[in-house]
């Protein structure tokens, strides 16, 4: 049974109106017919330095733990690639059967624009 799991830094610092979004969100995802990684976006913004910030709900729903190392993922926008990076995240590992919050930074030079719309998603390139 797929279950919702916090990294440390996030379960400290996450504020509660913060937790309920993501915990309505987890209980309204479908559970795939395959053993797959998805995405679910919750939010996207342009912090100050302008770097993207993609905060979506990793979905492990394989048997197999899931890791960041090497993996290339967009952020796509209306059908159009916004952004593209290869992410190689230690810490960020998401064990079977469960769903984590996680943000995800695209450095400036991936950007492919720099005007945000609010419906995008992520979706990786490689096998995770």
């Amino acid at each position: 049974m797929q279950k919702l799991q916090y990294e440390s830094s996030w379960d400290k610092t996450l504020s509660n109106k913060d937790r309920k979004i993501i915990e309505g969100i987890f209980l309204n995802t479908s559970l795939p017919n395959q053993n797959s990684i998805q995405f679910t976006s919750l939010w996207q913004a342009i912090n100050h330095k302008g770097e993207l910030l993609v905060t979506v709900l990793v979905h492990n729903f394989s048997h197999q733990v899931c890791s960041f190392m090497n993996k290339k993922l967009r952020y796509i926008e209306n059908n159009d690639i916004f952004a593209e990076h290869t992410f190689t995240l230690p810490s960020l590992t998401v064990q079977p059967e469960t769903s984590m919050p996680w943000t995800f930074i695209f450095p400036v030079e991936s950007l492919n624009s720099h005007e945000l719309l609010e419906d995008g998603r992520l979706e990786g390139l490689d096998a995770i």
